[in-house]
């Protein structure tokens, strides 16, 4: 799904929101299964290695896992941030909308992703 244009080319994070909620309407929880992702990838012209016409030099994935809200709570993050609720929040917990920046920072697939290419990175030497 391209979720940034999910209810539409000129739509807003509202708009994706309401769409998406009203799309799961009448869904339990077990069912409303959601994940961001995230992929950075590190391109270098002078490493070998090729793939699909590019040197890749290094890849690193962040995922995080939860549930689709049963409806938006919070104003924190931007997106779906505020009827995502992460794993490890029962039912009807805080969603990433209702998390401080710092909390977010610690579980976010952005920042998983990113942590694992540190770590890539210092094995290649930068």
């Amino acid at each position: 799904m391209r979720t940034r244009r999910y209810a539409g080319e000129n739509a807003t994070d509202l708009d994706n929101n309401a769409k998406l909620l009203g799309a799961l309407a009448g869904l339990p929880a077990a069912a409303r299964g959601a994940r961001y992702v995230c992929v950075l990838t590190l391109v270098l012209p002078d490493q070998a290695g090729d793939r699909g016409g590019l040197p890749i030099a290094a890849e690193a994935r962040g995922t995080l896992r939860g549930r689709i809200a049963q409806g938006p709570r919070g104003r924190g993050g931007f997106g779906y941030d505020p009827i995502f609720e992460p794993v490890g929040e029962p039912v009807g917990g805080r969603t990433l909308g209702q998390q401080s920046a710092a909390e977010k920072a610690l579980i976010s697939h952005r920042a998983r992703a990113a942590r694992r290419m540190a770590r890539r990175l210092a094995r290649l030497g930068y």
